[in-house]
């Protein structure tokens, strides 16, 4: 498990949130945490962190839900950033505190490589990207 629990589903969360913008609509949290299979108030949680650091926007009232504006595009680094930091492109994979390229832990240069790589997916990869695949049902979310 490369990401926290919390990152798997607010990807899978906004994927869905992306997905029922471009057809115009907002989601309620409920009919998201349906949709992603996941705790309704850990999608709560989630879902207020996401529009707190700006990822997703959401309104109140009768016809207010989650969304994405149309302009936005959003790359998943943004929600990894948003939910687990900058931990996983930085820390030691053992725990150390000093790890470095000068001074490295045993895994420190195997890991470097494909830290960087995946680094760079979440950095290009964006949220219409996932939302296609799911619209031509390449993929699931539950």
């Amino acid at each position: 498990m490369i990401l926290s629990k919390s990152c798997e589903y607010a990807i899978r969360a906004s994927v869905y949130v992306a997905f029922k913008s471009t057809e115009g609509e907002k989601v309620g949290i409920i009919e998201i945490a349906n949709a992603i299979d996941s705790p309704l108030h850990f999608t709560g949680k989630i879902l207020q962190t996401l529009v707190r650091k700006k990822v997703l926007c959401s309104s109140k009232g009768p016809t207010g839900g989650f969304f994405i504006p149309a302009e936005r595009t959003i790359k998943i680094i943004e929600i990894v950033y948003a939910i687990d930091g900058q931990a996983l492109f930085t820390s030691c994979v053992m725990g150390l505190k000093s790890c470095s390229g000068k001074k490295p832990c045993p895994m420190h240069h195997q890991m470097e490589p494909i830290r960087d790589e995946i680094l760079l997916k979440f950095q290009t990869q964006t949220l219409n990207e996932f939302v296609e695949a799911y619209r031509s049902n390449l993929y699931f979310l539950k």
